[in-house]
C-alpha cells in the first residue's frame, strides 16, 4: 500500500472515532512511522512496508481511544524546539507559545532600554539581549515549567541568560531536563519543588531578588470544569497540571504576591490566564503593588496574558 492511500484510510478511521483534524493527524502518523515528512508523502507517495503498516495501525488504535497524538508520537513542536512529552506531563499548547513570545519581547525590551546599537542576537558591542543594562547576565524564572517548553524557548533565545524552571512534579522535571539535553540547551536549570521554594538556594545577600523576568503558565482550570474538557485532556493529561481550584485562581493568589520577593526592581511577571480571568488577576496584581498591569489578547482575541511590573513600594 502506498502512503497516500494509507493516509486516506487512517483519516476515515480517525473521523469515525470523532477526531477533529483527522486529515492532518493521519498525515502526521503516516509520516512519523515512515520516518519522513508530510511533504514527502505527497511528492513521492512511497510504498509502506508491512511492518510499518502494523505500526501505523497500532498508532491509529491508540488515537481512536483518544490518547493524545503528542503522547503517541512522543513529541511536539514548541517555538521551533522539539519537546518530548508523554504521560505525566502537560502537552504544550499554542496559548503557551503566546506566553513565550511575550516573555521574549519583554526580555528584549529590558535588554535594550536604553537601546544601544547594534541590537541583535549575538551582536557585538552595546547591550545584547542577554545582558541587563548593569552588564550582569539576565536571570529568568519559569514557574510550573512542566515539559520545560517556556524555559527552553527563553534559554534558546538568550543563550547567555541564566534560566530556571521549577515544578512540583517529578515526572515533569524529568521531561524538562531531558528536553534540555535533546535540544542541547545548557543555560537552563530545572528544579523540583513548589513554585518559588526550590530557588531559595540561589538567593544570596548580594542578590536577594535575582530575577529580571518571571513567567508562568500555572494550572487555571476550575476544578468542576475539568470533567467537561476533551477526553484527550481529561483522561490523559495530569490533573495536577490543570486544576486551579474552585475558581481557577488558586495559583495566582500565591504567585502574584510572592513574585515581589524574587523580582529585581522594575522586574516583570508574565502570566498565562484562562478565559474570563483577566479582571480578577489584574485586581490581585494591583493589590500586590504591581504597576503597568496589562492584559494581552491571543490570536483568537481572548485575554490570555497578563504582564506586571514590580515598582518600589
Amino acid at each position: 500500500m502506498n502512503s497516500l492511500e494509507k493516509v486516506r484510510k487512517v483519516k476515515e478511521s480517525l473521523e469515525s472515532s470523532g477526531i477533529g483534524d483527522a486529515h492532518r493527524e493521519a498525515e502526521l502518523i503516516v509520516a512519523h512511522c515512515l520516518g519522513t515528512d508530510r511533504m514527502t508523502l505527497y511528492k513521492d507517495n512511497p510504498p509502506i512496508p508491512d511492518t510499518v503498516l502494523q505500526e501505523i495501525d497500532e498508532f491509529v488504535r491508540r488515537r481512536s481511544g483518544r490518547e493524545p497524538l503528542q503522547y503517541i508520537l512522543g513529541y511536539t513542536e514548541f517555538h521551533g524546539i522539539k519537546i518530548k512529552v508523554g504521560p505525566g506531563v502537560l502537552i504544550p499548547r499554542p496559548e503557551t507559545e503566546f506566553l513565550a513570545e511575550e516573555a521574549i519581547k519583554t526580555v528584549k525590551r529590558k535588554a535594550s532600554n536604553p537601546p544601544v546599537p547594534p541590537f541583535s542576537k549575538g551582536g557585538k558591542g552595546g547591550i545584547t539581549p542577554d545582558e541587563t543594562t548593569s552588564g550582569l547576565p539576565l536571570r529568568i524564572l519559569d514557574l510550573c515549567t512542566g515539559s520545560g517548553c517556556v524555559a527552553l524557548a527563553l534559554a534558546n533565545e538568550f543563550p547567555d541568560a541564566e534560566v530556571y524552571g521549577t515544578d512540583a512534579s517529578e515526572d515533569a522535571i524529568s521531561y524538562a531536563r531531558e528536553n534540555g539535553r535533546i535540544n542541547g540547551i545548557g543555560n537552563v536549570t530545572f528544579l523540583r519543588g513548589s513554585l518559588f521554594e526550590p530557588i531559595m538556594e540561589i538567593l544570596t545577600a548580594d542578590s536577594p531578588s535575582p530575577f529580571d523576568v518571571i513567567a508562568s503558565n500555572p494550572p487555571y482550570i476550575r476544578s468542576n470544569d475539568i470533567r467537561y474538557l476533551q477526553p484527550e485532556i481529561r483522561e490523559w493529561e495530569p490533573a495536577e497540571a490543570l486544576d486551579g481550584g474552585e475558581d481557577g485562581l488558586d495559583y495566582y493568589r500565591t504567585i502574584i504576591p510572592g513574585a515581589r520577593d524574587y523580582l529585581k526592581e522594575r522586574g516583570s511577571l508574565i502570566l498565562e490566564i484562562g478565559i474570563g480571568q483577566a479582571d480578577a488577576v489584574k485586581r490581585m496584581a494591583k493589590d500586590a503593588g504591581f504597576s503597568d498591569i496589562e492584559a494581552m489578547r491571543d490570536y483568537a482575541g481572548i485575554e490570555r496574558i497578563v504582564s506586571l511590573l514590580k515598582e518600589r513600594r
